[in-house]
């Protein structure tokens, strides 16, 4: 495809320099350029596609990096980098060595950070505003934040902490009416209320034409009007909206998709004396008409061929996920003391099913985990059985209230913990490799870890039925696997794979790794080399009889897709030296640093965790 305005496009002053009737054309070859391109690598679309017109016009009326751009959630960023630099490498998107998929500073100074969690924009616009204050440096600070992200707490932390003498601070809201799936809550519906109060609308919009009518001074006055306009919406509503009391001036874009009105917006708000909050009604999947019409399908997609364009309505292909939720809500026609809780991932976490069959016990509470789980331990005191569905990345952001909300009082909540382990695509941000970390500190937190689609279920019907207390239940993105999917589920603590007789040789691993290890006992064994595996299924409190067992061998080897600090591989360890273990011990895990995106494969391979290097690390002993 051609895109002859965007190849010109190498920083962002090119896009000021460009001539204001160009940008809508900019703007649809932008769009034409990410439907091709994502539906090639993956990645997050429809919110892209719906941002697409206020990150031009951030482009147009700012520069960066002396203007610091700030994006929440940062999956929105793809124009941003469109226009800094890196339009060559989008074929690489989400991909090893390849472009991120969230903003990253270490692509480009045009990058402030790397935002892969929600709600945390304007707590880093505030802090970098003051500090161009301090220091005395040009230049504006514009955050960008989705209307999802106001369903979490934080925004508002930082919100509170907004001096109101910051006039080189800017907040965009980017108003879909979607976070992943359709956002909840009170909040969203008082969004709605400015979004749809005609009265105001019909006001601002035959007063701004009327003005633009007046030769020569008639757009000047329209600026001011913008600038100045809190006594028409103070008539009109009979008070002021929320963020005008924080002392921000507000303003409402009522298409955020159309260029001239951002860019109109953005240069008002340039002369106003004072932070500005600029309210853009915008459509989530924007251009691409299966994204708008299922903007939740299309918010993070797999590649897919443009000439046949996915059916979002198709059954869901069997995943952990989907068996989870399929199971939980099996359960609850019989328990009716079961809830399901989750922050804004309903589909993600499989719970559609629960929803569907048991609407008044299931509990969407927006991007808020901190919530969620305090939510559901009052819950549990009250005698239900809450059961929290999160993704192992998202858990982290709710340690505090899990220790105080739920363990200390032993409460009981099972966590669904999904994506757990090394997840592809989305990079250093959003892999699951600290969860355990988090709940093994506590020894009445029972953790689970199965293998395939039999132990999920079994182990999550145990876990409900069985253990009066917090307890976990963690699995990865994506199916099983073939080479494990016919093992048996025993219900045992952990299982032991191999032959008896020969103690040279123990691999122990858990969860989803599980086929790596198979993979390489298979191998081994073709080389000459006996290696047995010890499979642990329960992995917190660590099973005694399961150190008792790895003491019998002479080399021990334990591979898990977590980081070495706090997971079981150095929990085990110390047992076994506790034991008075004189045999060789050897801790394979995530090393303690960062990430990047890439194939679960290929970051297996990265840490030392695939078939092949555990092949190397056993015939190495000998």
């Amino acid at each position: 495809m051609n895109y002859p305005i965007l190849e010109k496009i190498n920083n962002s002053d090119d896009v000021t320099k460009l001539p204001k009737e160009s940008l809508e054309l900019l703007c649809d070859e932008v769009r034409r350029f990410l439907i091709e391109k994502v539906s090639k690598t993956g990645g997050h679309l429809s919110a892209n596609l719906g941002t697409v017109e206020i990150i031009t016009a951030m482009h147009y009326c700012f520069s960066t990096p002396v203007d610091q751009f700030v994006f929440d959630v940062g999956h929105q960023c793809y124009t941003h980098k469109l226009y800094t630099g890196r339009r060559e490498m989008f074929d690489g998107l989400r991909k090893l060595d390849g472009l991120s998929g969230f903003p990253s500073p270490a692509e480009s100074d045009s990058d402030a950070f790397i935002s892969g969690h929600g709600s945390t924009s304007i707590s880093l616009a505030v802090g970098l505003a003051q500090a161009k204050k301090i220091k005395r440096e040009p230049g504006y600070v514009i955050a960008v934040i989705g209307d999802g992200a106001f369903t979490g707490g934080m925004a508002y932390e930082g919100l509170n902490n907004i001096d109101v003498s910051l006039d080189n601070l800017i907040i965009i809201l980017n108003d879909n009416k979607m976070s992943i799936s359709k956002n909840v809550g009170s909040v969203p519906g008082y969004l709605s209320n400015l979004r749809t109060n005609a009265s105001y609308l019909n006001v601002k919009e035959n007063v701004a034409n009327t003005l633009d009518k007046i030769p020569f001074i008639g757009k000047v006055l329209r600026y001011a009007l913008v600038a100045s306009k809190t006594f028409i919406r103070r008539t009109v509503y009979h008070s002021g909206t929320f963020f005008e009391e924080l002392g921000l001036t507000y303003h409402q874009i009522a298409d955020g998709n159309n260029i001239d009105s951002v860019c109109s917006a953005l240069e008002a708000a340039k002369r106003v004396n004072g932070p500005v909050f600029i309210h853009a009604i915008t459509t989530k999947g924007k251009g691409f008409a299966p994204a708008e019409e299922n903007p939740g399908e299309y918010h993070g997609v797999s590649a897919f061929d443009l000439n046949n364009v996915p059916d979002p309505d198709a059954a869901p292909k069997d995943s952990y996920s989907t068996i989870f939720g399929k199971n939980l809500s099996e359960m609850a026609n019989k328990n009716t003391s079961l809830c399901a809780v989750t922050a804004a991932m309903k589909y993600g976490t499989g719970l559609q099913f629960f929803y569907r069959d048991h609407k008044s016990r299931f509990f969407d509470v927006g991007m808020a985990e901190e919530h969620a789980v305090t939510f559901s331990g009052a819950l549990a005191k009250s005698g239900l059985q809450p059961v929290v569905c999160l993704y192992s990345t998202f858990m982290q952001r709710a340690m505090d209230q899990y220790i105080h909300d739920v363990m200390l009082l032993n409460l009981n909540v099972m966590f669904g913990i999904d994506r757990a382990g090394l997840v592809p695509g989305d990079g250093e941000t959003h892999q699951g490799i600290h969860d355990v970390g988090i709940f093994a500190n506590y020894e009445n937190t029972v953790i689970v870890s199965p293998s395939n689609y039999e132990e999920l279920i079994y182990w999550q019907k145990y876990l409900i039925n069985n253990v009066n207390g917090p307890k976990v239940l963690r699995y990865a993105r994506g199916g099983q696997d073939e080479n494990t999917k016919d093992y048996r589920c025993t219900g045992r603590d952990y299982d032991i794979i191999g032959n008896a007789a020969e103690k040279e040789n123990l691999i122990i691993c858990y969860g989803r790794h599980f086929t790596q290890c198979l993979k390489a006992v298979e191998e081994l064994e073709k080389q000459g080399i006996i290696a047995n595996i010890l499979k642990l299924n329960k992995i917190n409190p660590v099973p005694e009889m399961a150190v008792k067992a790895a003491m019998e061998y002479r080399n021990v080897h334990f591979y898990e897709e977590h980081v070495k600090n706090g997971g079981v591989a150095g929990r085990f360890g110390l047992k076994l030296l506790e034991k008075g273990f004189d045999g060789i011990y050897r801790c394979h895990c995530v090393p303690n640093y960062t990430i990047k995106q890439a194939t679960v494969e290929q970051l297996w391979k990265l840490c030392g965790l695939d078939c092949e290097s555990i092949v190397n690390d056993v015939k190495g002993d000998k």
